[in-house]
């Protein structure tokens, strides 16, 4: 695919093909790394674990107070072994 730099504003980018995104599996929204090797720009898509979530940000998200605690599911219903 050939293109061109694009002046945007004070900033300059480029448009891909949507094919270009499908064969990169990226989309709108999605985080880059963009970097120099060699004289060469690279722009790698940023791999998050399982999902959308770190479990590392979400427990610092949990109040330093915040206490567990028991929940009563009830009587078995059915064959359930308790």
């Amino acid at each position: 695919m050939h293109t061109k730099i694009q002046k945007w504003g004070n900033s300059q980018g480029l448009r891909l093909a949507k094919h270009v995104l499908e064969d990169a599996h990226l989309g709108v929204g999605d985080e880059v790394d963009v970097a120099v090797r060699d004289g060469i720009i690279v722009v790698a898509p940023i791999r998050k674990i399982r999902g959308r979530y770190r479990l590392k940000d979400l427990v610092a998200q949990i109040p330093k107070d915040y206490q567990a605690n028991e929940a009563d599911w009830g009587e078995p219903v059915g064959k359930e072994a308790w």
